[in-house]
């Protein structure tokens, strides 16, 4: 697959520095019909062909960049990931809030709630698709990742904290309760969703304190 997330999660980004206008309004064409493909039709009207219907750009153009339909809803994915994903503060709390509210954004966006449930259900049949899964949550994970891992090393959570599992406990009430009891939340949610995750975990330091920065 093209644009492949690496070790930490980071998706290089698309289009390239330097990439000529033209191939960028190409890139950027194909990709929002691959996305409108994904919400109106399903993963499987995601062809090169669909796709250059729809966007005007060349079926050669397309296999240069994605050789694949796989590569294709990997980037169409990937996209919104990247647009949701916050800057960070330094302050434990508002950095797992903004970070959950990324993902509270991307489960309710029709590409990137489409798009995961399509991996998904891919992934145990179609070997293309459980590598995509492991880009995407590998990619998605990336930033809760680095906040976990700052604060265990500042104190703000314990040294011994499975990182893995925080995650989970942060993201998984959030996937729960979109993809699977199809709730909607908001950011009232993922506020409760930290502060309890903090009362269970956090050290008693001043930049771990639950209720600090409400807003």
């Amino acid at each position: 697959m093209s644009t492949p997330a690496d070790a930490t999660g980071h998706i290089p980004p698309a289009p390239e520095r330097g990439m000529d206008p033209r191939a960028a309004r190409s890139r950027a064409a194909a990709l929002a019909a691959a996305q409108e493909l994904l919400v109106e039709q399903g993963w499987s009207a995601v062809t090169h062909v669909a796709v250059a219907a729809r966007s005007g750009v060349g079926r050669t153009t397309l296999y240069r960049h994605w050789p694949d339909s796989p590569s294709l809803i990997y980037e169409a994915i990937a996209q919104r990931i990247a647009s949701a994903r916050p800057t960070r503060s330094g302050v434990l709390r508002d950095d797992l809030i903004g970070q959950l509210n990324g993902l509270r954004a991307l489960l309710h966006d029709p590409v990137g709630e489409r798009g995961m449930r399509v991996v998904v259900e891919r992934a145990g049949v179609d070997p293309a698709f459980a590598g995509l899964k492991e880009a995407l949550y590998q990619a998605g994970s990336g930033g809760f990742r680095a906040i976990i891992e700052g604060a265990k090393e500042s104190g703000e959570l314990p040294g011994g904290l499975d990182t893995e599992l925080a995650i989970d406990q942060l993201a998984g009430p959030l996937m729960f309760r979109r993809l699977l009891a199809e709730r909607t939340f908001g950011a009232e949610y993922v506020r409760t969703v930290v502060d309890g995750f903090l009362a269970a975990n956090a050290s008693s330091r001043p930049g771990a304190a639950v209720g600090d920065g409400e807003r």
